[in-house]
């Protein structure tokens, strides 16, 4: 069901592991941009109306206008489970409590007396917050944006999620039950490429936004790195990832569900287990057999790990293991050997780490108070998690007097001129009499 890549003896690589040695999804933003490149343009000219055509070519359901309204918001919190709210209520309750102490204050620098540099955090005005539709309903995900959206004091929030057909052209309720929870009365029914281009260009119901979070599929993706540079972005968000670092010491059969979780959300979805011990891998194989014959959604998840997206990669040392997951970048890793915290102590490249028997990437998807929209496809390695960071902007305030300037007006003329900028030089001569 899952391949293996046998890296122990002489086939682990000198000088480092190279990334293209490890399993990856398919996931060609690149191409996917032509498919969206005609369709962001199309609601640059035509706004609203075309991301109405496109809801009905591509959702099936004609739209008389896109904006949700506070009746169908209400309603959806009215008709939610009893457990379900419970549920999203305590998500979001510790979701807040984390996210709420990484809000970063304002730092002042005396950095000569008169000549200060603060540095302000200054949150994004207007965001644009993305839940995807698909496979499954993503409450969570309203969750895990808007939250550190709030946190940071951003001023405005919406919330696109794709219209659904069997729910009037409507977000699926559950969506529409946790913005409502959360506070978020500005919602549309749109979806994919046509989306991140109304909250790009705006339309005659949805003001243009500062930056677009949130996950979704490829056409999410190329929309995104389309419109970057109009719009901030958080990243381009791929297919799911888990990697499991796990020794001897590590329970078979949590190793295979918390492989199966992943799978469960997409074909393309990736399952990785690194470990020292061909006698757990064997186990593992055991589990998946049994597990995902047992499960609902076996079709897709026999998919993602039979998929060339997934592997067990086996090593003959801990070391070896951590270069891998380094290597790989997971959007999820877990640690499941002996001391778990002194390894993932270790890791440089993940998402966000799980660490030990109790800490299943479940736990984090929904109610550890950690967010789950992480990098995908290696991108760990140079990026980060949405968190309250994502919202804010760090602006310099530089502040100096006329003494503290004169102080250092050489250095600058000086530095001006060996650029070969001399007016540069000039902005700072004319404040002090021409005399440098």
């Amino acid at each position: 069901m899952i391949s293996r890549i046998d890296l122990r003896g002489a086939a682990f690589p000198e000088g480092g592991i190279d990334r293209d040695l490890l399993p990856r999804a398919e996931f060609d933003v690149e191409a996917a941009l032509e498919t969206v490149r005609p369709i962001c343009e199309d609601v640059r000219h035509r706004g609203g109306a075309a991301v109405i055509d496109y809801g009905e070519r591509f959702d099936g359901v004609r739209l008389e206008r896109l904006r949700v309204s506070q009746k169908a918001l209400a309603e959806a919190l009215d008709g939610l489970d009893v457990q379900v709210r419970a549920a999203l209520e305590e998500s979001i309750r510790r979701a807040r409590t984390v996210h709420r102490e990484q809000r970063r204050t304002d730092v002042t620098t005396q950095v000569v007396p008169g000549g200060t540099v603060t540095e302000r955090w200054v949150p994004v005005q207007r965001v644009g917050l993305y839940v995807p539709g698909g496979l499954a309903v993503y409450p969570s995900s309203v969750v895990m944006n808007v939250v550190p959206a709030q946190e940071a004091g951003v001023g405005a929030v919406a919330v696109a999620s794709p219209p659904q057909k069997e729910f009037g052209g409507l977000p699926h309720p559950t969506i529409l039950a946790a913005c409502a929870l959360l506070g978020v009365d500005e919602v549309y029914a749109a979806g994919g490429s046509q989306a991140v281009a109304m909250f790009a260009y705006g339309t005659d119901e949805c003001r243009p936004v500062n930056l677009v979070t949130g996950p979704g599929n490829i056409y999410v993706a190329a929309a995104k790195r389309l419109l970057k540079g109009r719009i901030g972005i958080d990243a381009e968000a791929g297919p799911t990832e888990i990697a499991v670092l796990a020794d001897a010491s590590a329970d078979p059969g949590y190793v295979a569900a918390d492989l199966i979780s992943q799978a469960e959300h997409d074909p393309l979805a990736a399952a990785v287990l690194v470990t020292t011990s061909p006698e757990l891998a064997d186990a593992v194989d055991g589990e998946l057999k049994v597990r995902v014959a047992a499960t609902k959604h076996r079709e897709r998840i026999t998919a993602a790990l039979g998929g060339r997206q997934s592997a067990t990669v086996l090593v003959d040392t801990l070391d070896q293991g951590l270069e891998v997951v380094d290597a790989y970048a997971a959007e999820h890793l877990e640690i499941q050997t002996e001391d778990a915290a002194g390894v993932a102590a270790r890791v440089r490249n993940a998402g966000a780490i799980f660490v030990g028997p109790h800490a299943p990437v479940s736990l984090g998807d929904y109610c550890a108070g950690s967010n789950h929209v992480l990098p995908t496809g290696g991108c760990a390695c140079h990026s980060s998690g949405l968190s309250v960071q994502s919202f804010l902007r760090g602006i310099h305030v530089v502040d100096y007097s006329r003494e503290a300037l004169e102080e250092v007006a050489g250095h600058v003329v000086t530095l001006a001129n060996a650029e070969d900028l001399p007016a540069h030089g000039e902005a700072v001569t004319a404040r002090l009499g021409g005399t440098r």
